[in-house]
């Protein structure tokens, strides 16, 4: 049962997050390093490198979430087990991820749901719901974008998002299905041209988008990968920043400069760009034994919710991880351990009242 739920982290995508769990019926308290007023939600501040003031904040609630940058997320994680409370996260990072996995493996009833966003998140829904139409899989490639709608400047780029999130899914090295083996390559690689309504865009390996899905298809999936869709000429510029320019190894400055130099905008777009090639087994729209290619392509601009615009970056994250929320809610996704995202059916997270608005709200 989850009725009250803590959220911990008011930023870009946070407020969203309580707002729409609040929305939903949850009973929402939201923490914040800094004071926050005039929310439709209690507030209170909370310094989440305090262990202590952690346990006490989750005490008494059902579930947490947390919007944290990827690298506090885990305090909060290890005090919901502590506590006995139940976890999510938007975290994109691989290390947070697996010791997040560690501590769902001790047996505790409770569910531990990372990677809840947009990438990792319902593009590997997307994905694994696409791979049940297929006997043997040729190749499952994921692709996300969030753009400024009206890009500027050679990078044709804006920070929308964390920047440290960015750099480090750009530095550091992704994870890939080859031949069904899992391995690990350079981020950055294995450029291609990518067209999505008329628009062109370079999609590029970054880490950290597949959540769990090569340990899932190893053996399964001859090809597995996930790309970021950028403006055309932008990760050769990136590959100058970070190697000629010997940014690599100070990604704090790097972070810096990029923000500096590329500030968010309110007018963004978000890309999902989903396929799987394979021989299908007759439950997707081609026959039994045809070899064939399925795509989920989908854009989304910024959405009024609640009097209120929000980026479509911002929207299309919060929607997806209080959907996951929904689902565990109403027993209709895991309901102990690791949660994959895998394990959550496309078709039920569509079917929850956040989860509709990536199919009747907001797509261009």
């Amino acid at each position: 049962m989850i009725e009250s739920v803590r959220v911990i982290g008011l930023g870009k995508v946070g407020e969203l997050v309580a707002t729409l769990l609040a929305d939903c019926g949850f009973e929402v308290t939201a923490y914040d390093a800094r004071e926050r007023a005039g929310l439709p939600f209690p507030t209170k501040t909370l310094d989440v490198r305090d262990g202590a003031a952690v346990r006490d904040a989750l005490r008494g609630a059902h579930a947490v979430v947390s919007c944290m940058p990827y690298h506090l997320n885990l305090p909060v994680a290890e005090a919901a087990f502590e506590v006995g409370v139940n976890y999510f996260d938007l975290t994109e990072d691989v290390p947070t991820t697996n010791r997040i996995q560690d501590l769902a493996a001790r047996g505790t009833d409770l569910v531990f749901a990372p990677q809840c966003g947009l990438a990792p998140g319902i593009i590997g829904i997307i994905g694994a719901s696409l791979a049940e139409h297929f006997d043997a899989i040729r190749a499952i490639e994921l692709k996300v974008g969030a753009l400024p709608r009206h890009p500027a400047g050679q990078l044709g780029y804006a920070f929308n998002w964390s920047a440290e999130g960015v750099v480090n899914e750009y530095l550091n090295d992704c994870e890939v299905l080859r031949g069904g083996t899992r391995q690990l390559v350079p981020a950055m690689g294995e450029l291609e041209r990518v067209v999505i309504g008329g628009i062109e865009l370079e999609a590029a390996l970054t880490s950290g988008g597949l959540g769990t899905m090569c340990h899932t298809y190893a053996g399964r999936a001859q090809r597995l990968d996930y790309k970021t869709l950028r403006f055309p000429g932008h990760f050769e510029r990136m590959r100058f920043l970070f190697d000629e320019l010997g940014l690599r190894g100070r990604r704090e400055l790097a972070g810096e400069l990029l923000v500096d130099a590329l500030p968010p905008v309110d007018e963004d777009v978000v890309y999902l760009h989903a396929a799987v090639e394979g021989t299908a087994n007759g439950r997707g729209s081609a026959p039994a034994g045809q070899l064939y290619r399925e795509q989920y392509v989908r854009a989304f601009q910024p959405l009024a919710i609640d009097g209120r615009t929000w980026r479509a970056i911002s929207w299309t994250t919060a929607a997806s991880a209080v959907a996951v929320v929904e689902l565990v809610a109403a027993g209709k996704a895991p309901q102990t351990g690791f949660v994959r995202q895998e394990d959550i059916p496309l078709d039920a997270l569509l079917a929850t009242r956040n989860g509709a608005r990536f199919t009747d709200q907001g797509a261009i």
